[in-house]
């Protein structure tokens, strides 16, 4: 549901059941509003319980480093020998 709605059901049953005083004979404000702050109050509870949730998740996963070591270049009388690679093509061929 989200915090938001959570509590804006909260409030507009807080108004209901606290500030209007209307009687209309069949439906009793008092009780609808007792219901949009349970109804509230619930949703926020479930949605602090699955945010909690979704952190300890993610900081509970370990981390794996990787040690990469590093390239070594091959060296003959003090010169570093480099490869060259090169793509030689015949003519005629396509690309």
């Amino acid at each position: 549901m989200g915090i938001g709605a959570s509590i804006f059901l909260i409030a507009l049953g807080a108004i209901f059941a606290f500030a209007i005083d209307a009687n209309l004979g069949w439906l009793d404000l008092n009780v609808v509003g007792w219901v949009l702050m349970l109804v509230g109050v619930v949703g926020l509870l479930i949605t602090m319980y699955f945010w909690s949730t979704r952190r300890r998740a993610v900081v509970a996963t370990p981390v794996r480093e990787r040690v990469v070591a590093q390239p070594t270049v091959p060296v003959e009388d003090d010169r570093v020998v480099r490869e060259e690679y090169r793509e030689v093509r015949r003519p005629g061929y396509p690309a």
